[in-house]
């Protein structure tokens, strides 16, 4: 809970009523009580993760209308408004608001509940098990071929050995789909900004870098950072630490043995932009509006070779906009590619 100071009702502030706090702190909505010159007295913990409160006022014109009609009426008004997720990229967030009269007093209170993933999921998920039945044909097709090939090549050990080489290649890259399909469905069904906590960004990028570590060595590639600064963002840090490592791992990928990749960070106004910079075989103009698809793969043989599932770059892409922030890329062929994950910069709010 934190209590605001209203700029010309000064005697509001320690007055609301104990009981009335308590209420508020135990309902499933988030909240917001406005005095009658629609000063803040008070709002529950997770309005500043949802962004509707900006210097001690409401953020939002769709929301001071209804705030405005409940004032000149003095009845309950209920809708649903849009607001961005964030102050840069596509994503939005829908809530239904309820904003009532408090009776006896000449507060308003503001009651606030995130819908925004209820409206697609259904559409999402029919979409999502279409493609994954798909994917899933190629592999698991293979490994009945293959285990048909080692019947029939039983009394021969050597093609047995081939054979069953192919299959535990077709296993590994069955499970590595799997697992993309696992971590791409919790994205799709959840919003770290719902239940968000504090994420220092160099923290996020150092794990995502170790876990790189083994397979960089294996390919003979440097992976370094530079110039990282130490920003909190808000939301899911294991949701950060996947989408960065998703592209660092793609840009191992994708880079010839005795190259470099490069972290960095750069501060723009309230955004917090990490760059990862390769220098791999690039991505025709042709290609980058169609990277981030789920299952698209811009060299399907190359994906094959190094294990791609075509999901990465898609849930980078998921995490990123769900975080209120957005993804570019700069790329180009036998030059190498850039990607910039860009990320609102969380400030606390001064009481």
């Amino acid at each position: 809970m934190k209590l605001w100071r209203a700029t010309s009702d000064q005697t509001a502030i320690g007055h609301l009523p104990s009981p009335l706090i308590a209420t508020l702190e135990n309902l499933e909505s988030e909240s917001i009580v406005l005095t009658l010159d629609e000063g803040i007295v008070y709002t529950s913990q997770g309005i500043d993760a949802i962004g509707l409160v900006k210097e001690n006022r409401i953020n939002s014109e769709e929301l001071m209308a209804l705030i405005r009609v409940v004032r000149r009426t003095n009845e309950k008004q209920i809708g649903t408004i849009e607001i961005p997720r964030g102050p840069i990229g596509e994503g939005k967030r829908e809530l239904r608001v309820t904003v009532a009269p408090i009776t006896e007093s000449d507060w308003v209170l503001v009651l606030v509940r995130d819908e925004s993933e209820i409206e697609r999921v259904a559409q999402v998920r029919r979409d999502f098990v279409a493609n994954v039945s798909h994917e899933l044909k190629t592999p698991i097709g293979a490994l009945s071929l293959l285990s048909e090939a080692i019947l029939g090549a039983k009394n021969d050990p050597q093609a047995v050995t081939q054979f069953a080489s192919r299959m535990q290649s077709e296993a590994h890259r069955l499970t590595d789909l799997v697992q993309e399909i696992i971590d791409l469905s919790k994205v799709q069904d959840s919003d770290p900004l719902q239940e968000a906590e504090e994420v220092r960004i160099n923290d996020v990028i150092e794990e995502a870098m170790n876990q790189c570590r083994t397979l960089a060595d294996s390919r003979k590639i440097w992976v370094n950072a530079f110039d990282i600064h130490d920003v909190l963002v808000l939301g899911d840090r294991e949701q950060l630490v996947m989408a960065i490592h998703n592209i660092i791992e793609n840009a191992i990928n994708y880079s010839p043995e005795n190259t470099k990749v490069a972290i960095t960070t750069k501060i723009t106004g309230d955004i917090v932009e990490i760059s990862v910079a390769d220098q791999g075989i690039g991505i025709a103009d042709s290609e980058l509006e169609r990277i981030f698809e789920r299952f698209y793969r811009v060299d399907p043989a190359r994906s094959r070779q190094t294990g791609g599932t075509g999901l990465g770059l898609s849930i980078v892409k998921h995490v990123i906009t769900k975080h209120g922030g957005e993804i570019k890329v700069w790329s180009a062929p036998n030059v190498g590619s850039t990607f910039v994950m860009k990320l609102p910069i969380f400030k606390r709010e001064r009481n």
